[in-house]
């Protein structure tokens, strides 16, 4: 049955579409039909995800879903600063990272069993993660005491952009290896559902939908959030990031709930990985040619969230299990952000 009304809810996708552009809805509605019509499509991804996974081991299951899932996360950030809406691409940034360690990473361990997890590879993702976030204070401290969009901000991005994209290529390059060797090590047990490119051209597919309907979700998030009485960066760190990577998300608990945790958590925390050294420099670099230039000059509370939130994932992930207790604690932490973020306001 749910399986069935999640196929059916694919029809929201081409509904935000006609709404958007052949009637011309207030933008209100078409944000809430947009943000539901991406929950379908990250089912999709996530079932896609598995199948791929099946044939790559959950390392590399996990990096495919991480790199397909934040396509639309690179689109929505470009579509936003041509829009003129630099704090909120700073602020999906700040909400994705820390939303998929807390809340995806959460759920998925909520959704399981006891069960082991690896230790060395969340590590040093998490590793980069927190790398990221001390690069962002260079260009971020400066901004603390005047104009946030100034020029030389937008420089003194570059040089921590190229320096964050390298590190991830090469740490990408490293950890691909060793899975693939650990994948090849491994009992070849598993009963192959799709094949491998039915498996990437699923997701190929749902990820270039997903990125269209998220162009939508831009173009009425700035009404939307003075409708709801609600701060640009409370929408963009929240909704926006969630409904965002609601490939990420919706693909690591469904495969959670399948008992699948070594999946789940290399999709969690390899997408925050993935946001912080190469969503956001790339974002960065790209918007020179879009204008105006993004500094990657984020606020005290969101790189005090996103710190936080890789510190304490590091704690729980450190003894190399996965427990139901720990998830818990994971998602209550991350209510107390949300709750942090609605009083934040905007800059």
């Amino acid at each position: 049955m749910g399986r069935k009304l999640l196929w059916a809810s694919m029809a929201l996708a081409p509904v935000a579409v006609v709404l958007r552009f052949a009637f011309d809805v207030h933008d209100v509605p078409l944000f809430i039909v947009s943000a539901a019509a991406l929950v379908p499509l990250a089912w999709l991804i996530g079932e896609a995800t598995e199948q791929a996974a099946d044939h790559t081991g959950p390392g590399i299951g996990g990096f495919l879903n991480a790199s397909f899932g934040n396509a639309p996360e690179l689109i929505i950030a470009l579509f936003a600063i041509h829009e003129g809406l630099p704090n909120v691409v700073r602020g999906s940034i700040t909400g994705s990272i820390v939303s998929n360690l807390l809340l995806v990473l959460g759920f998925a361990l909520v959704l399981t069993r006891e069960e082991a997890i690896d230790r060395r590879s969340l590590g040093t993702q998490l590793g980069l993660v927190l790398v990221a976030v001390l690069l962002f204070l260079i260009p971020s401290v400066p901004a603390w005491d005047g104009d946030t969009e100034r020029h030389a901000l937008a420089i003194a991005t570059i040089p921590v952009a190229l320096v964050l994209l390298l590190l991830y290529l090469g740490a990408t390059y490293l950890s691909l290896r060793r899975h693939r060797r650990l994948h090849e090590a491994a009992d070849a047990t598993a009963s192959f559902g799709w094949s491998l490119p039915v498996s990437l051209g699923v997701l190929g597919g749902a990820t270039a939908l997903t990125a269209f309907v998220s162009e939508i979700l831009v173009h009425s998030i700035k009404v939307f959030a003075d409708t709801a009485g609600l701060s640009e960066f409370f929408v963009s760190a929240v909704i926006v990031a969630i409904v965002g990577n609601a490939a990420e998300h919706g693909g690591a608990v469904v495969i959670a709930r399948r008992g699948k945790i070594k999946l789940a958590s290399e999709i969690a925390i390899s997408s925050s990985a993935q946001v912080g050294l190469l969503v956001a420099p790339a974002v960065a670099l790209l918007s020179w040619a879009i204008s105006p230039a993004l500094p990657l000059a984020f606020r005290p509370v969101e790189l005090a969230t996103m710190g936080g939130a890789v510190l304490f994932v590091g704690l729980v992930v450190s003894d190399g299990r996965a427990r139901r207790i720990e998830g818990w604690a994971m998602l209550a932490v991350y209510v107390g952000v949300v709750i942090l973020y609605g009083f934040s306001g905007d800059r």
